[in-house]
């Protein structure tokens, strides 16, 4: 039989494990037979919609499995859009359990069945409650691992995303129509004048769109966090640097050489955003096959992030000669001629660290281009954290205000509108225009938009999405 979006589903809504209080949920279109055989006949008459009632919850025998409250949402003003019952008990797991049971059992001739990942959620979506921007934004406020990606989640789970993307959608119409009206009416002299407003419009939106994907990028920081890898030569400190931002020893630190051989890996939270600091095996000549595999390691992780942390020693020790002549030709792998840094990714950014200065005396902080820090004491390691922020695109002090928590799609759909609006601006260029060819890539860049908030968007796309909630949301 094929799941539908007006079955009864049934899930527990908390977290699993012992707790206070433990909610089981109920959503579909009849949900009633089910309403009246764990509440009783005479109390589920009773219920009055958004107001809690306390309730016995009943097994098939009529013996109580919990006590607790219970509260019904009339669809359409509900969370999913139809019917929901929630059932407020206790939180034990073995009565959640009996109670969700109760729940299936009581349904089964309805076709109740237990909810799959996100399909509260989901329904939401497929009701109008919500678009798809927002139902993200659910995800997102569950998983936020700083407050301030919790603001941002919260922002745009209340709307203001999508209204800013709504609002660019409009101004994508005005200008749509304005240039079919230039094609559908040559005869009135319209296409030189509609052309040039048309470009001035398309000017407009690609500064409003490229504001949209300024915020959503660092929201994407702040719901992902920053991937930093620290490279450099044996001994230069890069796990001393790595405990000294952790606040705890999370790797081994030793004066011999190639003590690392994997990746360590540590999340620090600086100025509300997430880092995720990659410690990784030193880069040297080597025939050792353990320490070859870690250094290949390195360079998968130096492609991987979005800042490289280059470490040098200042003091002109561990294998280099000073900091000012740092060897960029380190072996990777079989190919020991490369120069690692082509494997920085375009979007990446490359900051030269220059560790130890408690032994050669450079005062800490950032000069010319370079950061001067000492692990060891600590000095140069606000001004290390700020320099972070900074290349993240992040003020000092860092503010969420304005944010919209994006994801990986919601950027790439901004960049093909970005495209798309470069491309209409090309074909209505003062020679040779082509108002026909503008008008098709401004509804591609409408249609990039509308992925975003779910207004086009494939069955697929939604399955991939809603599998990664959790079950009961």
């Amino acid at each position: 039989m094929i799941d539908s979006d007006d079955d009864p589903i049934v899930a527990i809504a908390t977290a699993s494990g012992r707790s206070g209080i433990g909610v089981v949920r109920l959503s579909g279109a009849h949900i009633e037979p089910i309403v009246e055989a764990v509440l009783g006949v005479v109390l589920a008459a009773k219920l009055r919609p958004r107001h809690a009632t306390r309730a016995r919850f009943l097994d098939q025998n009529g013996r109580v499995i919990d006590d607790g409250i219970a509260i019904l949402y009339r669809g359409p003003n509900s969370y999913t859009g139809q019917d929901v019952l929630e059932l407020q008990g206790h939180g034990g797991p073995t009565v959640q359990r009996m109670l969700l049971a109760r729940c299936l059992e009581a349904g089964r001739a309805i076709g109740a069945r237990l909810a799959q990942p996100g399909e509260f959620t989901r329904r939401a979506f497929l009701n109008d409650r919500i678009d798809l921007a927002q139902a993200e934004a659910v995800a997102d406020l569950i998983d936020a691992s700083t407050e301030a990606a919790a603001r941002s989640a919260s922002r745009s789970l209340t709307g203001e995303f999508s209204n800013a993307l709504s609002q660019l959608a409009e101004r994508l119409t005005q200008a749509r129509a304005l240039i079919e009206a230039c094609l559908d009416f040559p005869e009135e002299d319209l296409e030189q004048i509609g052309a040039r407003d048309v470009r001035e419009r398309v000017r407009e939106l690609q500064h409003c769109v490229d504001d949209v994907m300024r915020r959503a990028r660092l929201g994407a920081v702040l719901r992902d966090g920053l991937r930093a890898v620290l490279v450099g030569a044996p001994n230069v400190g890069k796990s001393s640097l790595l405990n000294a931002l952790a606040g705890q020893d999370v790797a081994i630190v030793t004066p011999h050489p190639g003590t690392t051989r994997d990746r360590i890996e540590r999340s620090v939270d600086i100025g509300s955003v997430v880092v995720n600091f990659i410690d990784t095996a030193g880069l040297r000549p080597t025939a050792d096959e353990v320490e070859r595999l870690g250094i290949d390691r390195t360079l998968a992780a130096v492609a991987e992030s979005d800042l490289v942390l280059e470490l040098v020693d200042a003091t002109g020790e561990a294998g280099q000669d000073s900091h000012d002549a740092h060897d960029a030709r380190l072996p990777f792998g079989a190919d020991c001629g490369t120069d690692w840094r082509k494997g920085i990714g375009s979007h990446a950014s490359h900051l030269l660290v220059v560790n130890k200065i408690d032994l050669s005396g450079d005062a800490p902080g950032l000069r010319d281009g370079r950061m001067y820090v000492s692990a060891k004491t600590g000095a140069g390691l606000d001004s290390l954290r700020e320099e972070l922020l900074r290349r993240a695109g992040w003020e000092h002090p860092p503010s969420d205000e304005g944010v919209y928590l994006a994801r990986a799609r919601h950027l790439d759909a901004i960049a093909r509108t970005q495209q798309h609006l470069q491309q209409a601006l090309s074909q209505l260029g003062p020679d040779g225009a082509r108002p026909e060819l503008a008008a098709e890539e401004l509804r591609l860049a409408q249609l990039a938009l509308g992925q975003i908030t779910g207004q086009v968007v494939a069955d697929d796309i939604l399955g991939e999405i809603f599998s990664r909630f959790c079950i009961g949301k």
